[in-house]
């Protein structure tokens, strides 16, 4: 019984510490640091440094990897970004990122647009994309 507490520990702490890989479209040669990627998920930047309009794809709420970007990356918790968007959309000053289910998603969605950004669990990470910024 012992081991399989351990067991479930150590899954749950490697869970906790995932790498989190912020991706775009291979041909995008824009600057990108991690106040930029904190400015375009939350609505504040519009546009990749070679001026090309920015379309953020981020995950479900709930999936695993929202949680790690969220926290890492903008340093909100899913709930305190949901109020975030809440009052964004209300007031009409702005639209969250796209939603996609999973990773395969996200790959699949910025590697055939080079105006996209997303994240993805770094394990999942294709030649198709490229790497900007891993947490």
């Amino acid at each position: 019984m012992k081991h399989l507490i351990y067991l479930a520990f150590l899954a749950l702490s490697a869970h906790s510490f995932a790498a989190v890989s912020v991706i775009v479209h291979p041909s995008n040669a824009s600057t990108i640091d991690d106040s930029t990627i904190n400015r375009i998920y939350t609505g504040k930047e519009k546009s990749f440094s070679n001026g090309n309009k920015v379309i953020p794809i981020g995950q479900d709420a709930g999936n695993p990897v929202t949680e790690e970007f969220n926290t890492k990356v903008l340093n909100k918790s899913s709930a305190q970004l949901k109020a975030y968007w809440s009052k964004l959309i209300f007031t009409g000053k702005g639209t969250p990122p796209k939603e996609a289910a999973n990773d395969a998603e996200v790959i699949q969605s910025v590697s055939s647009n080079p105006d996209t950004i997303g994240f993805v669990s770094s394990s999942a990470v294709t030649g198709d994309v490229k790497v900007v910024k891993e947490f």
